[in-house]
């Protein structure tokens, strides 16, 4: 239903991917987004949010991020006010497990057990406003990183500290103008579909 949308412009800007936003790495910064996600308990989870209303839980610094779905909920529309001159970021499609939940892999292991489901994806998609985002594979990044589980985390995992593995498609926009914006991400793999559509207020 968009295909004949598609239009080439500079606008929205995005961070690449050899970037260093706000004096973090852009690798860096996804791990801060799932540090984000396992900081909050699981009733308050902007990832299972339906409609938006937890989108501020949790948000500090110059660096918005935008929740995807689970496995329970891998349709969402959500609406969403953003402070202006907020960069945001949010996964297209991803993969996520930490030692927590296969105490037996190693750390390649667990990257590469993290990635399997990330390497046979069949669609990424972005589209900001009517403009489809091109060059999405670009935008895969792998990590390996430290992560402090809470009590009644949105995984159900046993709380403490861990080490876990992520690997997925992600974009990092630069500050949009003050207004209205809509942003819809699709991503599917093998194991998982996401569908998510933000209705965004910058003021």
């Amino acid at each position: 239903m968009y295909k004949n949308k598609i239009k080439k412009v500079n606008y929205p800007e995005l961070f690449q991917t050899d970037s260093s936003p706000y004096g973090r790495t852009y690798v860096k910064w996804t791990e801060k987004w799932w540090q984000w996600v396992f900081s909050i308990p699981k009733d308050q989870s902007p990832i299972i949010d339906g409609t938006g209303e937890n989108c501020a839980i949790g948000q500090r610094g110059p660096v918005w991020y935008l929740g995807g779905t689970t496995g329970s909920t891998s349709h969402a529309m959500r609406s969403c006010v953003i402070p202006h001159r907020k960069s945001i970021l949010f996964p297209i499609i991803v993969s996520q497990f930490s030692r927590s939940e296969k105490p037996t892999l190693n750390y390649r292991e667990l990257i590469r057990y993290t990635a399997n489901d990330i390497n046979h994806f069949s669609l990424l998609q972005v589209i900001i406003d009517d403009i489809f985002l091109t060059d999405l594979s670009k935008y895969r990044i792998q990590s390996y990183f430290n992560l402090d589980l809470i009590e009644n985390n949105i995984w159900g995992i046993k709380s403490g500290p861990t080490m876990a593995a992520s690997d997925g498609f992600w974009i990092f926009l630069k500050p949009l103008p003050m207004g209205e914006h809509v942003i819809k991400f699709q991503g599917i793999e093998p194991n998982f579909r996401t569908d998510v559509t933000y209705n965004i207020t910058i003021n």
